[in-house]
């Protein structure tokens, strides 16, 4: 095993992947709850926000106003999908809702290997000025970044929870969770709030695709895939609760990168969210048959 201060650098970059994936999970819980739809897309769609982002600097574009396409390159992508695709779904078998946006995935993945091949091996990096200062803590350098990408999943459940719980638009949103036809009845405006749900979550796909872009790697493939560990974190919080969506994605940032130090599993690493998620979903599994035979017992 290694020594203790081999795990220490990797806490660090644990836990602000765990933040990047806390506010992907946060995003993809509340349209889900608002419009039964599973957004598969969501990585593809940051990762090729970052992407556009990334040529757009090397154009000679401020920094600053790349970062803002790229947020709102996601934000339009998914609100124009939620709006032409959304009202046909919202009638459709939970099945065919989570696997709808395959399709988009597969769109931009193709257009992304198409725009950005890799064949020529050249070298792509995503850097945000605040990589440039930090602090120390001990030994530990953490950088603003990392700093920013923790905050940001903390910042985005808390938000996010005082946000569905008062306000009207909130309110709309879970009453659509419960019953989406009894709620249109009471007269919310049922395309509207879909179409803020798939907006916000937009503009968090773009915000992840950013930082991840940053803190992984600026790839299609990594970053489009990456999602997979939110949807680990969103399974194992039942698709429902967003604090726990943000404590199972904390738990897979963190667990995942301190398996780098350990040379035997290092390359096991990846399959930290499928192994979680599995554990947390046969646990659930079995507390719910323990109860319902106690409730007929």
């Amino acid at each position: 095993m290694p020594a203790w201060s081999d795990f220490e650098p990797f806490i660090v970059s644990g836990l602000a992947l765990g933040g990047v994936y806390a506010l992907s999970g946060v995003g993809l819980v509340v349209l889900y709850r608002a419009t039964g739809v599973l957004y598969l897309a969501f990585g593809a769609v940051g990762a090729m926000g970052a992407l556009i982002a990334w040529s757009l600097t090397q154009a000679g574009t401020p920094g600053w106003v790349s970062w803002l396409v790229c947020v709102a390159f996601a934000a339009a992508v998914t609100l124009a999908y939620g709006t032409v695709f959304g009202p046909a779904l919202a009638g459709r078998d939970p099945l065919v809702k989570a696997v709808a946006t395959i399709g988009l995935t597969l769109v931009l993945y193709g257009a992304m290997d198409l725009l950005w091949t890799t064949s020529g091996g050249e070298a792509r990096s995503l850097t945000l000025p605040t990589d440039n200062s930090g602090f120390s803590v001990g030994q530990i350098l953490v950088n603003w970044t990392q700093v920013i990408a923790l905050a940001a999943g903390v910042v985005i459940t808390v938000a996010t929870g005082a946000f569905l719980r008062y306000t009207k638009l909130g309110t709309a949103m879970r009453a659509m969770a419960n019953d989406r036809v009894i709620t249109a009845t009471l007269g919310v405006p049922v395309r509207r709030v879909e179409a803020a749900a798939w907006l916000g979550c937009g503009v968090l796909a773009g915000i992840a695709g950013l930082l991840l872009a940053d803190l992984v790697a600026l790839d299609a493939t990594t970053l489009t895939f990456l999602v997979i560990s939110s949807l680990a974190a969103v399974l194992i919080a039942r698709l429902r609760s967003i604090a726990l969506a943000f404590a199972a994605a904390i738990a897979i940032g963190l667990i995942h990168d301190l398996l780098t130090p350990i040379t035997s599993l290092t390359n096991y690493r990846d399959m930290t969210p499928f192994v979680l998620a599995a554990i947390a979903l046969l646990v659930l599994s079995r507390r719910r048959v323990m109860t319902q035979s106690r409730e007929e017992a």
